[in-house]
């Protein structure tokens, strides 16, 4: 019995929510890869882009919550997130014709576009905040819970409750789909391959008749797409704050490099890698290890690794072992 309930511990406090934080990862740090393989530069303004398309959602979910529009057990966001994408798309667009555009035409170097896109960063956390403000905002849905603690403890007997909330298998239901659908994408249609062969060879792409406008076009509709389903997952099972989406780009960027650069197969599973070490390293294991041990053996303090204060040096930590040792990553870096 105690080692059961040493598993569902583990399973409420860890593998749970590292699945739901590994999956919104995932989809923040395919999004940077495939910047980086098909517009060579890596976009600082990741989580700031997420953020925006969080915020379209959110004040698209009020709308319909004041018109008495919802979706039942599920949160109202779902409605909104096709909303929320066309106006990412339209935005991400507007900045690559007015910013990115300009350096690209020059053929400006990977790092000056970085450095832009740094630049671009600020001002888009610049328009969330003037619009949404900087504090804490909710999508007023309430949290909806499959299953509750106190409902495991009554059907199991077992100490140790299960919570898992619906934005949680809702976060990797949706994550699974995306995903699959990208790499069908990638990998068997006319306009997947066409932006393969972009990636991996512009000259001989442009000989081969491939538009590089309507390459990039698609990219940006495609990471539109990728930064606002992650943001939105990432904002309904915890909570939307702007700063806390621009402190997200450190683990995104972790997960893109640890799962190699380049590689959206290695970038979802890099998500999972960023996710899991997160947690494993910063969960007190007081309480399993006095399930687990004999109780001579019981622990007095919390056998805590890290401090949660210090969840973001766990990702940092990874990443430089990443770069001084396996800089292509766990998964060779390669183009798409």
């Amino acid at each position: 019995m105690d080692f059961l309930n040493a598993i569902i511990l583990l399973l409420n406090y860890i593998f749970v929510p590292a699945l739901a934080y590994g999956s919104q990862l995932a989809l923040g740090a395919i999004f940077v890869t495939l910047i980086y393989g098909i517009l060579r530069f890596a976009n600082f303004a990741t989580g700031d882009m997420m953020s925006f398309g969080t915020m379209v959602a959110i004040l698209f979910t009020w709308y319909f919550q004041s018109l008495g529009i919802s979706l039942g057990v599920l949160p109202t966001a779902l409605l909104a997130i096709p909303l929320a994408v066309v106006f990412m798309i339209l935005y991400m667009l507007t900045i690559d014709k007015f910013v990115f555009s300009y350096y690209r035409i020059k053929k400006s170097p990977p790092v000056q576009l970085a450095m832009v896109s740094i630049g671009v960063m600020f001002v888009t956390q610049a328009i969330v905040r003037i619009i949404i403000g900087p504090f804490d905002r909710r999508f007023f849905d309430g949290e909806k819970f499959i299953i509750k603690a106190n409902q495991f403890k009554e059907m199991t007997g077992l100490n140790e409750g299960l919570t898992i909330k619906s934005t949680q298998v809702i976060t990797i239901f949706l994550t699974i789909i995306v995903v699959s659908i990208l790499f069908w994408f990638l990998n068997k249609t006319k306009t997947g391959k066409s932006m393969r062969a972009y990636s991996d060879n512009e000259d001989l792409a442009l000989l081969s008749g491939i538009d590089p406008k309507r390459v990039v076009m698609i990219t940006w509709m495609i990471a539109g797409i990728l930064a606002t389903i992650g943001g939105v997952l990432y904002g309904l099972d915890k909570s939307f704050k702007p700063f806390t989406y621009f402190n997200n780009m450190l683990p995104i960027f972790a997960a893109a490099i640890v799962g190699g650069i380049g590689n959206p197969f290695g970038a979802f599973l890099g998500g999972y890698v960023i996710a899991f070490s997160e947690i494993f390293l910063t969960y007190a294991y007081k309480k399993f290890f006095m399930y687990v041990l004999p109780e001579s053996m019981e622990p007095n303090s919390l056998i805590q690794l890290l401090s949660t204060d210090y969840k973001f040096a766990v990702s940092f930590s990874i990443l430089v072992v990443v770069l001084l040792f396996r800089p292509s990553g766990i998964f060779k870096g390669k183009i798409l």
